[in-house]
């Protein structure tokens, strides 16, 4: 990772800083993987500190040109509190202030509108319990039906209300969202719910019976995922993955 100090950077406290490139690098990284739409959906990061802030990407810039210094920090009002003169996108604020307001524990929130989310999405049945990755979801999933474009305060209160103390969440006929309590281990969760959601998708298709563990086994895997104190889910792989980012381009960074 890049350690030289930039002018940008001594605008924000260490711990600030720290946050933002995580926070870049899974911009970075969501591009990377193809799970993006164009210049729509959004990943949020809590501001470390007392105040009600958090981190979003500047509307109108394409994720793998996200940069720490060019993320854009507002409340939970959605004004922006960082003197900057940016635009930010009110879906992306209606979505990820909802879940920020209402879970202490959700230090990062990703919202997707990949391929294999939407189509996961569109599904009655929803997620399976059909592969290992989705083992991981087992009763640890919420569900939030469509009410259009979220751009309305009001669904809000619905969508939390939803989610619950789930760490991930389907939006009916739109796509995914996860909440982690750090930025690496939100986007773990979202790499296991999209490789959940493509697998069922590819299974489906062949029209050949699915097996489906039995229930218990379910419960005993989902107990050994996230939240779990033996989980590594974050932890480990996340610096392969800033790595990876820093041979390929490590301007996120910046």
């Amino acid at each position: 990772m890049t350690t030289a100090m930039t002018s940008r950077q001594r605008d924000f406290s260490e711990a600030e800083w720290a946050v933002r490139v995580q926070l870049a690098a899974c911009y970075r990284l969501v591009a990377l993987h193809g799970w993006t739409d164009l210049v729509y959906t959004h990943i949020s990061a809590r501001v470390p500190g007392p105040e009600e802030h958090f981190l979003l990407n500047p509307f109108g810039s394409a994720f793998d040109e996200v940069t720490a210094s060019s993320l854009v920090r507002i409340d939970l009002d959605g004004n922006i509190v960082d003197g900057s003169n940016a635009r930010i996108h009110r879906a992306g604020f209606v979505i990820h202030s909802a879940v920020h307001g209402a879970r202490q524990d959700a230090a990062c929130v990703i919202h997707t509108h990949s391929v294999s989310g939407i189509a996961i999405s569109m599904l009655k049945d929803g997620l399976q319990p059909l592969s290992q990755h989705a083992q991981l979801f087992y009763d640890r999933i919420a569900y939030h039906d469509y009410e259009g474009l979220a751009l309305d305060l009001d669904e809000r209160q619905r969508l939390v209300k939803d989610l619950g103390d789930k760490p991930a969440m389907i939006l009916r006929n739109h796509g995914l969202l996860v909440a982690g309590t750090s930025v690496p281990e939100a986007f773990s969760i979202l790499h296991h719910l999209e490789k959940a959601a493509q697998t069922q998708l590819l299974a489906m298709a062949t029209g050949a019976e699915l097996t489906r563990p039995p229930e218990a086994v379910s419960l005993k895997t989902a107990a050994q995922g996230f939240g779990s104190k033996d989980a590594p889910f974050g932890e480990v792989e996340w610096p392969a993955m800033l790595r990876r980012l820093d041979r390929m381009d490590p301007s996120y960074s910046a």
